[in-house]
């Protein structure tokens, strides 16, 4: 019993339940945008009434299609999806690449196969070519 409370107390199990219950009441708002915002503006674009996409079926020998309510969540789906890439994968993007940006190298690439090397390495390891190193500099010291 132990092992299961510890299971359930995890960080990261705590965080994805919260982000299923956030997702899914987003999930909700985005269906009510395209019902409520978006399927009337394509009323007003086009003339006429306002479509109800759900009942726009086809028939083929005896079977409903409903590709209309497809179209729907197929809105939905992708007004979500620009809406997280734009409100939270553009942001961490950036604020990863700032935290990344003062990293020093650690890797150079080979200048005979291009292969990626450690910046200390003498010799290629991958096409054993002799490298020249360069001595590291050192803030605040002169050469003589």
């Amino acid at each position: 019993m132990t092992g299961f409370k510890k299971f359930l107390m995890r960080g990261n199990l705590v965080e994805l339940a919260v982000a299923v219950v956030i997702g899914a009441a987003f999930s909700g708002l985005i269906e009510a945008l395209v019902a409520d915002v978006i399927t009337p503006l394509i009323a007003a674009a086009t003339g006429g009434s306002q479509p109800d996409f759900a009942k726009y079926t086809f028939t083929v020998n005896g079977s409903v299609f409903k590709y209309g309510d497809f179209v729907n969540h197929a809105l939905s789906f992708l007004i979500v999806a620009a809406v997280i890439y734009w409100l939270v994968v553009m942001p961490m993007t950036r604020l990863l690449s700032l935290f990344t940006k003062d990293k020093e190298a650690t890797e150079k690439q080979c200048p005979e196969c291009l292969s990626d090397i450690p910046v200390a390495a003498r010799r290629c390891a991958f096409c054993t070519a002799e490298l020249t190193v360069s001595a590291p500099i050192h803030p605040g010291r002169h050469s003589a």
